[in-house]
């Protein structure tokens, strides 16, 4: 695997962290995109997660890989809440019509992607590497 993306795609689950307050927060996420040249995500605007990034957008993202690598990304959440945004991401993951039934209708539902993303690649046994998004 070679860029972020295909790392992402690879390991299905990862975790997001974001600052709230004076503490850090972590959940998982599993939800990927390439959008205007650039790694989407989503989220609803009613979760903490959504508040913590419009209040502090600098977040973090974190996946392990099977072969004992992981990745870390990190960048400035920006959120798109275009139409055109929200129809790519159902089309491109039915699975979330299970949790938001109207689709790109849904007004809680909404993506972003990290400005000034940076991916690095680490290793037990090699020197981290930064790597392509895309």
């Amino acid at each position: 695997m070679s860029t972020a993306y295909e790392f992402l795609k690879a390991n299905q689950v990862f975790h997001l962290a974001t600052v709230d307050g004076t503490r850090a927060r972590v959940r998982p996420f599993g939800f990927v995109m390439i959008r205007n040249n650039a790694l989407f995500f989503c989220t609803n605007k009613t979760k903490d997660v959504y508040k913590q990034m419009v209040k502090c957008p600098d977040v973090e993202m974190s996946a392990m890989g099977s072969d004992g690598k992981w990745l870390r990304l990190c960048g400035k959440a920006v959120f798109d809440e275009s139409r055109e945004a929200k129809v790519q991401a159902f089309a491109e993951g039915p699975m979330l019509l299970q949790i938001y039934p109207k689709g790109a209708d849904e007004e809680i539902f909404v993506t972003f992607c990290l400005k000034d993303a940076e991916a690095t690649l680490y290793s037990f046994s090699e020197a981290p590497k930064k790597i392509p998004l895309l």
